[in-house]
């Protein structure tokens, strides 16, 4: 059996809005939304991995807050973890560094106005207990 590769997600919250990024590549996932985030290196802790990617990605210093309960099968051996996370005081405002061509604060009643990738839509249900 292979072993699993985490991918952390942020489920990134401010205000109860959440943030979504459109990928921008591969051309495959080009055009649908996700939670950002990335693949843990080895070695690294999954909570420091999304700090970082965060800070990658987005160009934000963030912090995790609570891992949501489960995990979700991405392709294999690929496996995404998301934790609840917030921007430190004082950090920038997100940008689409990396990977992304857009971000947006969506409410809870506009969740749903984003096509998010298949793999992500029970990780983004599973948030929207965190935002209200």
């Amino acid at each position: 059996m292979t072993e699993r590769i985490v991918v952390v997600g942020a489920a990134l919250l401010d205000g109860g809005r959440l943030l979504a990024a459109r990928r921008s590549a591969p051309p495959e996932l080009a055009g649908r939304w996700e939670l950002p985030g990335g693949k843990v290196e080895p070695g690294e802790l999954p909570e420091a991995a999304l700090v970082r990617e965060l800070r990658e990605e987005l160009g934000v210093e963030a912090e995790t807050v609570d891992r949501l309960p489960g995990s979700w099968p991405l392709k294999p051996p690929y496996e995404l973890w998301v934790w609840t996370a917030r921007l430190r005081p004082g950090s920038a405002a997100p940008q689409p560094l990396q990977d992304h061509d857009e971000l947006r604060w969506l409410d809870p009643s506009e969740i749903w106005s984003v096509p998010w990738l298949p793999q992500d839509v029970p990780a983004v249900r599973a948030a929207l207990a965190y935002a209200v």
